[in-house]
């Protein structure tokens, strides 16, 4: 085949360590735009994103020359590493290792990023731990609870 056409989005979900409200409102919209320049930087494209205190939604459309892991990496690493330089925060933060990602169609691309903006207001009913076990069902996805994400303590 002479050329290659690819069509892949992925929404990832990832936690602030011990699932500690770190992310505060006077810089969750700096932290957003610093991970939509790593996305980019990466040759990808951001789609959505909203950090909750707690957790991060991300949606982004990818090419198939970078591998979704390394994404996730490269935004966990780059932005713990910027958060900590701005010195937000009376201790160091870390996201929690592990995360989710899930393949999304094109033709619920309108849906997932209508659910990612809504975080706050589903959060208001639903605890993330909780829509994380739903994300997790809802896409059949074999898993343990024992090592979920781990609730903060």
């Amino acid at each position: 085949m002479a050329n290659t056409y690819t069509q892949i989005y992925i929404h990832y979900v990832f936690a602030v360590t011990h699932r500690t409200q770190l992310i505060r409102e006077e810089f969750r919209e700096d932290v957003q735009r610093f991970i939509t320049g790593i996305v980019t930087g990466l040759g990808q494209k951001l789609i959505a994103i909203y950090c909750m205190p707690d957790h991060t939604h991300l949606l982004a459309g990818l090419l198939p020359d970078v591998a979704p892991a390394d994404v996730v990496k490269k935004v966990k690493a780059g932005s713990t590493n910027h958060v900590n330089r701005q010195r937000w925060l009376p201790c160091r933060f870390f996201w929690q290792e592990g995360y989710g990602a899930f393949s999304v169609s094109h033709s619920g691309l309108t849906r997932v990023i209508g659910y990612i903006r809504e975080q706050p207001a589903r959060h208001r009913r639903k605890t993330f731990i909780g829509e994380y076990r739903d994300f997790l069902n809802r896409h059949e996805v074999d898993h343990d609870d024992r090592y979920l994400l781990h609730e903060a303590t």
